[in-house]
């Protein structure tokens, strides 16, 4: 029998991490946590744009996205078919 593409469901590997995987990461990374900040800072320093973008939305929050959509007239939705 052929075997089919497993596109979702239950399968190995899928789904968030443990938490126990979660803490081992963070235990790991947590000696970094000084020198990441410096370099972070130093960034900052030199003006560099992702890092000035980054600082202000954790310090203040992402900005809210609008988009202003306006509707002139009607329009089909499959102009194909006219």
């Amino acid at each position: 029998m052929e075997q089919k593409k497993q596109n979702g469901g239950k399968r190995k590997g899928a789904g968030r991490k443990s938490k126990a995987d979660e803490q081992n990461l963070v235990e790991k990374l947590s000696p970094l946590e000084k020198k990441a900040l410096e370099v972070f800072k130093k960034a900052i320093e030199e003006e560099k744009q992702w890092a000035v973008k980054m600082y202000f939305e954790y310090m203040y929050g992402k900005p809210i996205e609008t988009k202003d959509i306006k509707v002139v007239g009607e329009q089909p939705l499959f102009p194909d078919e006219i």
